[in-house]
């Protein structure tokens, strides 16, 4: 099994993967959000070439764990996300991913400048590993 970690933001959508058997998520690239069109293209290539079986959606939750502007845009970007894949489509609760995002890159010596270009990927990795922390996917891993 092979897992698709995405941190979905208004101009870009960050990309990490992981697996059944080491079950660690690595960052993996950042897409560059020009229409739908092209964007689930990529996505389905990608998903294609790693074997993805599942695919997990960041859910950006208010710090009270309410639901905005922001969740709501994931949610309709997950439903378009499983219909272009055909995959289970999970979601993960995101608050702080950004954050601790930063923290990984500033500990690997990136400047904040660095940064931009690998944090959507970082923070995507986040997510999936959270996912992963919490058991989830598990019930398919023997």
């Amino acid at each position: 099994m092979r897992y698709l970690g995405l941190d979905v933001g208004r101009a870009t959508v960050g990309l990490a993967l992981a697996d059944d058997v080491l079950r660690t998520a690595r960052a993996l690239r950042t897409l560059r959000r020009a229409g739908d069109g092209p964007l689930f293209e990529e996505l389905r290539r990608v998903a294609e070439e790693y074997e993805v079986t599942q695919a997990v959606v960041g859910l950006p939750l208010h710090m009270d764990g309410t639901e905005g502007d922001s969740a709501r845009l994931a949610r309709g970007f997950a439903r378009k996300l499983e219909e272009a894949l055909r995959l289970p489509v999970a979601f993960q609760d995101e608050r702080l991913s950004t954050f601790e995002a930063e923290g990984r890159l500033r500990a690997q010596g990136l400047s904040a400048r660095d940064q931009r270009a690998v944090i959507d990927a970082e923070a995507a990795a986040v997510i999936l590993q959270g996912w992963l922390d919490a058991g989830a996917g598990e019930e398919r891993h023997t």
